[in-house]
Parts: structure tokens; C-alpha cells; sequence
């Protein structure tokens, strides 16, 4: 197994609904490291209509963070991202330069959309990033409400170009049986590209990466959870990921009074 990345975390302390201060912060990253992780991109919310951390802060407060885990001998390697949610706003903050990537070349954006909703201008905002050589990674779509009951809705984001990241905990049923029967669904349709873990200082919303990435071995081989692995690891240096077969999941069938 290479070095496990992850590439969505809510570490910072005191900024967002993840880490409340700098001790849980350092509790977090040592689960982290725990748990395999040896790389990790810290993601605030940025501009989700709650949380707004600007481009200079989330950089200051990561070389910050990184001081002190190596001050407490924690062996985390983070770098300054945002979890960007999809608005009206956000071409403009890329414009003023507010905007943080997964990468340096500023290719990959971590981008998240409401719980329940895909908004109706997505297709249109999918296609300006585009045109500015930027590729939109979708946080875990596998709980967004509404794409779970029209999943033809990440089909054609990803039949765009878009990529997706699913939530190691979703993976491995902590959400509960139908976000965990979605993400195998996806996975198994070509639909996912790698884990995040999405840790917050949470119930339920630690880190479960070994699991996850155990479970998919187990169920669909090594060769995918090798390429889960890699994805992450191109993604935060810029290159290329290679397209999956997408297939698309077939609704469940409703069966009246369950009878039949």
C-alpha cells in the first residue's frame, strides 16, 4: 500500500463545524496518522452559506498547523485547501484569487453541493470551470439526497469530465445502510475515483480509511483499491486521472406493499 492521501478533512481548528481547537485538531491528526494516513488536505467550507475561509487565511492557519504538529512529533504532512460549495459567487472568487485547489497547478477543486440538491445552473457552472482548464471533484455525491434518488445526475457530471469523491465512513456503513448501498453502487459503476475521509470532530465522522479501503478490496479487488490509492495521490500533484467505464446504476424497483 503507497501512502494513503487524504483529500477532504475538517482538522483546522475553530473556523468551520470540523475541529473546535487546536487540542482536538491534534487528537484528529493522530487518528489520522492511526488510521494510515500520512498525507492529508485540509478542507474548511468555503463559501456554503455558513463558513466563509478566504484563500490567505486557510494557507496561514495550515503552515501554523503544520508547526505544531511537529512540534507534538505527529507525523501528518497537511496542505491548505477548501471545500468549495457550489454558488453564484464563484467565478468571481476565482477571479479575485480566493479560491485554494487540490493541487499547485490549480487543476483539481474540491467541490461540494448542498445536502439535497443539485442546483439548476450546475451544468453551466461544471462548464466555465472547465473552460478554465479547471476539473471539478465531487464531494461525497453519495449523500447528497437528490442525486441518490436520480443518480443519473452524477452520471452526467462525470460523463463531462467531473471526478468524485467518495466518504470512506459512507464506504463502510456509517451513515447508515442506504448511503452505504449507494457508494458500493457507485463504486461498482465505475462512479467513484477515491476515498476522503471527511473527518470532523463529529460522532460518527472519524477516520475509517483502512476500513474502507480493507472492504473494497475485498469486494471488488485489489486492482481498483490500488487505483483508488493512486487517483488521490495524482490528484494532489496534478496529474492526469485516467477515465473509468461509467456504467449507470439501475433504480431499485418499488414493489407495491412489498408483496410482490
Amino acid at each position: 500500500m503507497i501512502d494513503l492521501i487524504d483529500l477532504h478533512c475538517h482538522l483546522l481548528p475553530g473556523i468551520d463545524d470540523g475541529s473546535k481547537d487546536m487540542s482536538t485538531s491534534l487528537r484528529l491528526a493522530t487518528q489520522a496518522v492511526e488510521n494510515g494516513v500520512d498525507y492529508a488536505l485540509l478542507t474548511p467550507h468555503h463559501m456554503n452559506g455558513v463558513y466563509v475561509n478566504h484563500r490567505e487565511d486557510v494557507i496561514r492557519m495550515t503552515t501554523e498547523f503544520q508547526q505544531a504538529l511537529k512540534q507534538n512529533n505527529i507525523a501528518l504532512t497537511v496542505f491548505p485547501g477548501q471545500e468549495v460549495r457550489i454558488n453564484g459567487d464563484l467565478l468571481t472568487a476565482l477571479d479575485q484569487n480566493d479560491i485554494l485547489f487540490a493541487d499547485e497547478s490549480n487543476h483539481y477543486l474540491m467541490l461540494e453541493f448542498p445536502d439535497d440538491d443539485v442546483p439548476a445552473y450546475t451544468n453551466d457552472m461544471i462548464y466555465q470551470l472547465q473552460q478554465r482548464g479547471i476539473i471539478p471533484v465531487i464531494v461525497h455525491p453519495e449523500r447528497n439526497t437528490k442525486i441518490m434518488r436520480h443518480p443519473e445526475l452524477i452520471l452526467n457530471l462525470l460523463e463531462k469530465g467531473c471526478l468524485s469523491q467518495v466518504t470512506a465512513s459512507s464506504y463502510v456503513g456509517t451513515f447508515g445502510s442506504k448511503v452505504q448501498t449507494f457508494s458500493a453502487q457507485l463504486i461498482a459503476a465505475g462512479q467513484g475515483y477515491l476515498f476522503a475521509s471527511d473527518a470532523h470532530d463529529l460522532p460518527g465522522r472519524k477516520y475509517e480509511m483502512r476500513e474502507a479501503f480493507a472492504k473494497l478490496r475485498g469486494d471488488l479487488g485489489d486492482a481498483l483499491a490500488d487505483e483508488f490509492e493512486e487517483n488521490a495521490k495524482s490528484i494532489i500533484n496534478g496529474d492526469p486521472v485516467l477515465p473509468h467505464q461509467l456504467r449507470p446504476i439501475k433504480p431499485n424497483k418499488k414493489k407495491r406493499f412489498g408483496l410482490f
